[in-house]
């Protein structure tokens, strides 16, 4: 029987899988120029998780975006997974999870850099990086 608290996700070819237990601890939007880069898209989606609840299984690449930041990756198939930075909390990006709408994201970061059509008037915007006193 499966885990309900238990979530599970990966790359695009199955080989690299990670699994995680419980609720995130947040959730938000990216605009900055190095998630517009590596992502190919406008915006990074992603769920911020305790490092200590999430299991990692499979070869994985690294690509050290800024010293003590890295975005972690499929050498096989090259899909982006997650992004670690040195402490306790990891990443992973919302569409590498198994499931669709699991996570609402709350706010978002790099406001200034966002598409002038994208509209989020919900969402806690942060000009630049996110506060690091915000939760």
């Amino acid at each position: 029987m499966e885990d309900p608290d238990v979530l599970t996700g990966g790359c695009a070819c199955g080989q690299l899988t990670f699994r995680v237990r419980g609720a995130p601890k947040r959730v938000g939007l990216c605009h900055c120029m190095t998630c517009r880069k590596t992502s190919g898209s406008v915006f990074n989606a992603f769920a911020i998780f305790p490092a200590d609840r999430v299991t990692v299984s499979g070869a994985n690449r690294n690509w050290e975006a800024a010293p003590g930041s890295q975005r972690r990756f499929c050498p096989q198939c090259g899909s982006q997974v997650f992004h670690w930075e040195d402490g306790d909390e990891i990443e992973i990006k919302l569409g590498a999870f198994d499931r669709a709408d699991l996570f609402t994201p709350t706010y978002e970061a790099w406001t200034k850099r966002r598409e002038s059509w994208l509209s989020t008037p919900d969402l806690i915007g942060y000009p630049e990086n996110r506060d690091e006193a915000a939760s």
